[in-house]
């Protein structure tokens, strides 16, 4: 060593690496780590999804705004990332999520699709991450305890200031009462057309559309967009703060409202009353996710936060109106409290996780919602008849002949 000290070789087998990232929880709990991603410092709540692919499609949901995301399956980055995975509909905004924790070290990336290793993705994006960390036992910490907030850091030199970032956590006020929507929706009106990738031939146009669809962006996802299009829709997306006045001057044959992240109470402060101008105009309206509960306030109901919420791609849900099991993707951390919801409205899909509920539908109007994610992406396909069962709303309305709900 450069001080005139020397080193044995029983000091280097048992020197202890430096942490070079920590997750501090709100209650000062410390767990380290190795940093990877982007360096610095930043704030959220910490969830758990259970999903064992897809680790890009969902660092770049929207609806993860203000989350760190613990990933419980422990091989995460080992596929690399591309650019068609994406999304985020703004491919040059950042992510709303604000870390992410993983148990094992990243590899190389070993698929043909892959454009740069998962670590070198996570810099680009300014995401935060810290590896290392016995996820296990973090995730059953949230079981028990519920999604704490917490701070997230990744130092290369590992000097923290674990104080000031306690304290940052326990300040944090946490996702209730959060509109979190006006972060991550579109600044303007847009067209799209683009529809679902295929396998050597990537990604298609709608180049015939039938049904004209307002979507109302509170944090949408690309594959949603994408499945529309595919079903025939020439789709023009709206900002979040439309008004019901702005969404019925395009003369839509059907409204689409999105996912998004943060507290449908807070964000439905301006979202509820465009909800309920399009109610009151008898427009089809198809909801998911933040866009479903904000539906079931318009309606009557209320929401409330969840102990764990529902994060992961195998989620069984039953759809009722058919008795039919589901398995779905998920990622909520409110829900529709089902027993403030009016007679006029009936429950048409519940969680079998913990019987919440995961759909509703207005018994003499055109207008069903469901709480988990039907475009998948990432997860499993059983959900996409939903779209089918819009655009029939559509069909209807202009007096043809339903579509089969089986494709």
């Amino acid at each position: 060593m450069t001080d005139g000290t020397s080193v044995t070789a029983e000091d280097a087998v048992w020197a202890e690496p430096v942490p070079t990232a920590v997750l501090i929880l709100a209650d000062g709990t410390v767990i380290e780590g190795r940093g990877i991603g982007a360096t610095g410092h930043a704030v959220g709540e910490v969830c758990f999804n259970t999903a064992m692919t897809g680790y890009q499609e969902i660092l770049t949901d929207p609806s993860y705004a203000g989350q760190i995301i613990t990933f419980t399956f422990p091989h995460i980055g080992n596929v690399g990332a591309n650019d068609e995975d994406i999304e985020t509909v703004n491919m040059a905004g950042a992510s709303g999520v604000r870390g992410c924790v993983i148990r094992t070290d990243i590899t190389d990336p070993s698929n043909y699709r892959a454009l740069r290793g998962f670590d070198a993705w996570l810099k680009a994006r300014g995401i935060i991450g810290i590896a290392g960390v016995d996820t296990r036992a973090l995730t059953a910490l949230i079981r028990e305890k519920g999604m704490p907030n917490a701070v997230i850091a990744h130092a290369p030199d590992g000097h923290f200031d674990r104080a000031a970032l306690s304290a940052e956590a326990a300040a944090w006020p946490g996702l209730e009462g959060m509109d979190l929507a006006k972060d991550v929706t579109t600044g303007q009106s847009f067209r799209w057309d683009e529809t679902p990738w295929r396998w050597n031939a990537g990604f298609g146009r709608q180049d015939a559309p039938r049904h004209k669809v307002v979507a109302v962006d509170y944090g949408i996802k690309r594959n949603i967009l994408r499945l529309l299009a595919e079903a025939g829709c020439e789709v023009t997306v709206l900002p979040a703060t439309a008004t019901g006045e702005e969404i019925l001057a395009h003369k839509p044959d059907g409204v689409f409202l999105s996912n998004g992240p943060g507290d449908p109470a807070a964000t439905g402060e301006y979202a509820v009353p465009a909800i309920k101008d399009v109610i009151a105009a008898d427009v089809p309206l198809f909801g998911i996710c933040l866009g479903h509960q904000m539906l079931g306030i318009a309606l009557g109901g209320e929401t409330r936060k969840m102990h764990q919420g529902h994060h992961g791609a195998n989620h069984p849900v039953k759809d009722l109106t058919t008795g039919k099991v589901e398995i779905t993707s998920m990622n909520h951390g409110f829900a529709v409290d089902s027993d403030t919801l009016p007679d006029s409205v009936e429950e048409t899909h519940v969680s079998l996780f913990d019987g919440s509920n995961a759909g509703l539908k207005v018994k003499d109007k055109p207008i069903f919602s469901v709480q988990y994610h039907p475009e998948a992406s990432p997860g499993p396909r059983d959900s996409h008849y939903l779209f089918t069962r819009f655009v029939n709303l559509m069909r209807e309305r202009k007096g043809e002949e339903p579509l089969s709900e089986q494709g």
